[in-house]
């Protein structure tokens, strides 16, 4: 498995979500997902915390997500993750966004402070103690704020199977334009019971790690609060799945079929 646990969770969570009257999520929200290798082995585990905090003066959500391998494939390939993303209460915009991982050895450990006057990018690389500045886009997101700002800002009440979201996200010190096509509706078995999901395809770059574009499968909780379900992955070697296993503090009442 050569891709990051954390990275795999978060970069397929980019969702069509509905705009709601209030927001789809607060501090305490907790979600822990399990995941597991070509459909048997389990891989990991990877969280998702909302909390509140401050940031230059400025009331932000702060949201830590970690990401871990476990098991035969800890001792194959050994990850810990750990990213955070401090982004405006009302905007969703981000202001500091956090990545510090360890990947089979592979580290990095880098802040990334975002100007949206100037339309700056300002990179402290703690690893290799440099700073450096790049030009952003406006209406910028980073890796983990995006996920919030979805389930806040794009309605899924008027979407048609097919459709397709946009979004210009800032990561490892360039902007990518990530897209998702909307699938439809589904109601999927879970360990918590029968779940109506909304299902989508995000798009991603075939070649080392993924199969092909659309190798990528994401259900959504269809209540208002649009959290991920479950993920599956087609890869290069075998596949990957995530399941949510666990959560705490929603903001809406999670919705279960008998």
């Amino acid at each position: 498995m050569k891709k990051s646990v954390l990275i795999l969770l978060l970069f397929i969570s980019f969702q069509f979500l509905g705009a709601q009257e209030s927001s789809s999520f607060q501090a305490g929200e907790w979600l822990r997902f399990k995941l597991s290798y070509s459909g048997w082995m389990k891989a990991g585990n990877a969280t998702l915390e909302v909390t509140e905090s401050i940031y230059k003066n400025i009331p932000v959500y702060k949201v830590v997500g970690k990401g871990w391998t476990t098991g035969p494939v800890k001792w194959v390939f050994k990850v810990e993750d750990h990213y955070e993303s401090h982004f405006d209460k009302v905007t969703g915009q981000p202001y500091k966004f956090v990545r510090n991982i360890d990947e089979g050895g592979y580290t990095k450990n880098r802040i990334v402070d975002f100007d949206h006057v100037q339309n700056k990018a300002l990179i402290n690389d703690l690893k290799d103690n440099t700073h450096s500045t790049v030009d952003i886009e406006q209406n910028i997101q980073d890796l983990v704020s995006a996920y919030y700002y979805l389930r806040n800002n794009y309605n899924t009440d008027t979407i048609q199977e097919g459709d397709v979201v946009e979004l210009n996200i800032f990561f490892d010190g360039e902007t990518f334009l990530f897209k998702l096509k909307y699938l439809g509706r589904e109601t999927i078995d879970t360990e918590f019971g029968k779940i109506k999901c909304i299902k989508f395809r995000p798009y991603v770059m075939a070649g080392r790690v993924f199969k092909e574009e659309e190798s990528l499968t994401l259900w959504v909780s269809a209540d208002k609060n649009k959290v991920p379900i479950k993920i599956k992955a087609d890869l290069q070697v075998g596949s990957l799945r995530a399941d949510l296993e666990a959560l705490k503090g929603l903001k809406h009442p999670f919705e279960i079929q008998l």
